[in-house]
């Protein structure tokens, strides 16, 4: 097995034209807060050179509650009737049009990856559990790979047997900053 390291960053924090220069992948976080138009993420990626690299995050209404407070800094309001069908990967309609709307930015990017990076409140409770299962197991991939960052206190063995079952490469993302902390 070969091993490949992208080094890249996340999000777009300079001027686009610099990371295309210097780097050779960037995770777009635009997507993670509010979906940019279709014709947004065709154009970034008409800018981008061949061979570049793209990933982004997954829309916040497929991993996080609207209790976060990740929707207030994008602006989203969910009426209180139908906060319960957001986030936490919950098999309702909303969260898989979530997905569906993600997945047709991703693929205007041609994007590689899809990160699903999880609150700390997404716990391996039995009922999470159920819903990352259903989720991954059910949803159009679109040829991309799935990745995972789950946050909080998921053990290891879990993660791994998740990672496996769920068909996400293998790919588990952490940051290694953040679990020194715990």
């Amino acid at each position: 097995m070969s091993l490949t390291i992208r080094i890249g960053c996340s999000g777009f924090c300079q001027a686009r034209q610099l990371y295309y220069a210097h780097l050779n992948l960037v995770e777009v976080q635009q997507t993670f807060y509010r979906l940019p138009r279709l014709t947004t993420a065709q154009r970034w990626r008409e800018e981008a050179p061949p061979g570049f690299i793209v990933t982004l995050k997954a829309w916040q209404l497929v991993t996080h509650e609207p209790s976060s407070p990740t929707y207030r800094k994008a602006g989203l309001t969910i009426p209180e009737a139908d906060r319960g069908r957001y986030g936490a990967f919950r098999p309702t309609d909303e969260v898989r049009d979530a997905w569906a709307r993600t997945l047709e930015i991703a693929q205007a990017l041609q994007a590689k990856v899809a990160v699903f990076q999880c609150p700390v409140r997404l716990t391996p409770t039995a009922e999470h559990v159920a819903n990352l299962r259903t989720f991954f197991q059910q949803v159009d991939r679109g040829g991309l790979l799935f990745a995972w960052e789950p946050r909080g206190p998921w053990p290891d063995e879990l993660v791994q047997e998740l990672c496996q079952a769920l068909n996400l490469s293998l790919i588990h993302i952490s940051e290694p900053t953040r679990q020194a902390e715990s």
